[in-house]
């Protein structure tokens, strides 16, 4: 068994993930930490030196091979919005999961959060634009939808598996 999950940043992907891959005695894998390990450095020095198309390439590459490998896979907020990606994802027989979450509970967890300046530059009406234009491409490519606003990251857990077992008639765990 493995799952995608997507969603926007501050969603839970990564957390959630963890906990999945964990409860499922599975591997875990961060799209954005297999791209910062494959090219050596950091996603903005990525950005800052190559540009954000050689990004976007590298995300590509990465996710295609990650879709081939078993556990659960985060993808990088962006990662669905990108046509190449978004028809990965489409086309994955593998279930995709979206971890939907509100603008504000965004804020809320990622307050102290100094690794998303992103987050701060844009503030509520800038986030509250940003998720709205991705919300389509999340929910297009998405078998699952899991509000996570008011969940702790072993209920969302629960929910996944849940969702999963009936969508493969059998118990998952």
């Amino acid at each position: 068994m493995k799952a995608i999950l997507v969603g926007f940043m501050g969603s839970g992907k990564t957390t959630v993930g963890q906990l999945l891959a964990e409860r499922l005695h599975t591997e875990h894998r961060d799209l954005d930490d297999v791209i910062v390990e494959r090219a050596g450095k950091t996603i903005q020095q990525i950005f800052d030196d190559s540009g954000e198309a050689a990004f976007r390439k590298l995300e590509h590459d990465v996710l295609k091979e990650a879709l081939n490998t078993a556990g659960i896979l985060s993808t990088g907020g962006g990662t669905p919005i990108q046509p190449a990606n978004y028809d990965l994802l489409r086309d994955s027989e593998v279930p995709v999961i979206l971890l939907n979450v509100k603008p504000e509970t965004i804020l809320a967890r990622l307050a102290d959060d100094n690794q998303r300046p992103l987050v701060k530059e844009l503030g509520l009406n800038g986030l509250i634009g940003l998720k709205s234009k991705r919300d389509s491409r999340y929910h297009d490519v998405s078998d699952i939808e899991i509000e996570t606003d008011d969940l702790t990251p072993a209920q969302v857990v629960d929910a996944i598996l849940a969702h999963i077992s009936v969508l493969q008639g059998r118990d998952v765990v």
